[in-house]
């Protein structure tokens, strides 16, 4: 008789625990990012990258949380994020303190598409993050919780033309449109008229 699969253990994280382990289907979203805290005193930091200049990239050089496409080869939502997690920057599920936990799913608008929100703690144990793809991604860097208290206007190209918009803008990288909604909503912080985008988009995988 085959013993009864044990449910995961519900993180004790303050942060986490308001989410369950759930693995839903890639039908469900056309992509998903992954929100990954580091505890660094006095507060919570979030590991953002910056997508590298590309001219033909709508979201070239913006400010986004690790993630990408849906492919064939991912069983569900949450295989999709690790699986852009660990290409983009480095990290598996080894450097987790835990399985991801399924915030969300939330709409990319300005580019029709649904995105799969996962979050996780890196372990104390886990391997720093780095890209590795320069064509992909330029930089890595940690934001902390607090920044995202402080908004300014900052014009950026929208779908209804170049227009000021609320941001954050930390150590000159400025978050704005879709990623910067994601973590406020995260953060249970008021959310703000942030409908133009970018735009989170998501990078396609490349054909086999």
């Amino acid at each position: 008789m085959t013993p009864p699969t044990a449910s995961p253990t519900p993180s004790r994280d303050p942060l986490l625990r308001r989410f369950s382990i759930e693995r839903p289907p890639t039908s469900s979203a056309g992509a998903a990012v992954t929100i990954v805290l580091r505890e660094n005193r006095p507060e919570v930091e979030v590991l953002l990258i910056e997508r590298a200049s590309d001219p033909d990239d709508p979201a070239s050089g913006q400010v986004a949380l690790p993630g990408g496409h849906v492919s064939e080869v991912d069983g569900n939502l949450a295989q999709t994020a690790l699986r852009e997690l660990e290409e983009e920057v480095g990290l598996g599920q080894r450097d987790l303190e835990s399985e991801l936990h399924y915030v969300s799913t939330l709409p990319a608008r300005r580019f029709g598409i649904d995105v799969g929100v996962f979050a996780a703690r890196l372990s104390s144990l886990g391997r720093a993050p780095a890209p590795l793809s320069p064509a992909e991604v330029a930089h890595v860097f940690w934001l902390p919780r607090s920044a995202l208290d402080t908004t300014r206007k900052v014009e950026r190209d929208t779908s209804v033309g170049i227009i000021p918009v609320n941001a954050t803008v930390h150590e000159g990288h400025v978050l704005w449109g879709f990623t910067r909604r994601v973590l406020r909503q995260f953060f249970e912080l008021p959310l703000e008229d942030e409908t133009f985008g970018p735009a989170y988009v998501p990078h396609t995988p490349p054909h086999p």
